[in-house]
């Protein structure tokens, strides 16, 4: 199964990950965004596994170039297993709407944990626009984003090196590789494709600048690089 990623950029969009070779846990690595971030770690030179809730995603993982490990993220013992030996996790992992509090909130706090009680330090959060004023979205997004917000915050308060990724609408178009990032963008300005998401997540695995960071984002035309290197767009 190959994934059209759109317009070459550089893997990632950022140099840092050419510095070390990192054993990446990919929670949600069946889903819309998780799916190209699969396929751009299986291009690299990091080792990744990809989390998936059913044993019959996993020869379409395996097709992406990582590895592939079966967990439930309303399960303990299965989140435990599956952070063994990693050595940082990117949340790409939704309920689609079904259970915004037992997965989107709960399976990510729990992810958090079993990293906290792993040793495992990196974090990368893939969450949303306006969690933090859900009162300003469509109805139907409110609890969603109520869920996201919380979760978010817990991995604010951990002792986690996180970084929290908010992109605006999604899409599905081809992905240009540059971005708009700031602290607070008005999402009536636009969207992002998800591979452009997916390879944002990605390269903020080891970009310091986005350390502790909370960044919302949106395509602009800025390369992933440049954006990464100021995500709250300061001075």
């Amino acid at each position: 199964m190959q994934l059209t990623l759109g317009t070459p950029v550089s893997l990632f969009g950022v140099r840092a990950l050419s510095s070390n070779t990192l054993r990446v846990l990919l929670a949600g690595a069946h889903g819309q965004v998780g799916q190209h971030a699969a396929e751009l770690l299986g291009e690299s030179d990091h080792d990744g596994v990809g989390m998936v809730r059913a044993e019959d995603q996993v020869s379409d993982i395996e097709e992406l170039g990582i590895e592939a490990v079966v967990a439930d993220l309303t399960e303990d013992e299965d989140v435990s297993r599956a952070v063994e030996g990693v050595d940082a996790v990117v949340f790409a992992a939704g309920s689609g709407g079904d259970d915004v509090w037992g997965v989107d909130r709960d399976g990510a706090i729990r992810l958090m944990e079993a990293c906290e009680s792993a040793g495992v330090d990196r974090f990368v959060m893939l969450s949303s626009m306006n969690a933090d004023a859900p009162e300003e979205s469509p109805e139907a997004l409110r609890e969603y984003l109520r869920a996201k917000a919380e979760a978010d915050e817990r991995l604010r308060e951990s002792d986690l090196t996180y970084t929290v990724v908010r992109p605006g609408a999604l899409t599905n178009e081809e992905g240009t590789g540059r971005i708009r990032t700031g602290a607070d963008i008005d999402r009536k300005d636009g969207d992002v494709p998800r591979v452009d998401v997916a390879q944002t997540l990605l390269a903020a695995l080891e970009e310091e600048a986005t350390y502790e960071v909370t960044f919302e984002m949106l395509s602009g035309d800025v390369d992933i690089e440049e954006a990464l290197s100021n995500p709250l767009n300061e001075g």
